[in-house]
């Protein structure tokens, strides 16, 4: 009980700072990758993270499958290993990408709208990093899915 009271006065005492633009978007080591262009073929899924900064933090590309992840600094594309049955758009709901050391893997929804040509609105979706002996990351992120 002590240890909370002492926790809580000293954030309490703590000055606060106001996040930059420039800060890492979320938990962990995702950081934002910056602006990406349609692939050349197929459809990519745009997915910014869900907190106040908004940032592009991955792009899911249908064609090749492989998802676009800043960790740690490093943009590096994953290859798909695993997917679930197609959402659309050449999408599972689940898909698994790996290199390296990282797992990365995406669980999202979509939804069809008319307001929008060739693509689709991310209702919902996390992803989930793991690295062995390191901490498992979730983060809540949305977005868009545009195909050429």
């Amino acid at each position: 009980m002590i240890s909370l009271v002492l926790m809580l006065a000293l954030q309490a005492a703590a000055p606060s700072a106001t996040p930059s633009a420039a800060a890492n978007p979320g938990p962990g080591p995702i950081t934002a990758i910056g602006k990406q262009k349609l692939p050349a073929k197929g459809c990519a899924a745009y997915l910014w993270s869900m907190d106040a900064g908004r940032q592009l933090v991955a792009m899911a590309m249908a064609d090749p499958a492989q998802i676009r992840l800043a960790i740690d600094g490093k943009t590096t594309d994953y290859a798909m290993a695993t997917q679930s049955p197609g959402i659309g758009f050449g999408f599972g709901g689940v898909t698994q990408y790996r290199g390296g050391d990282v797992t990365a893997t995406l669980d999202m929804a979509i939804a069809v709208r008319a307001d929008i040509s060739a693509g689709a609105t991310v209702t919902s979706a996390t992803l989930r990093i793991d690295r062995p002996g390191r901490d498992t990351v979730v983060m809540p992120v949305g977005g868009l899915i545009g195909c050429v």
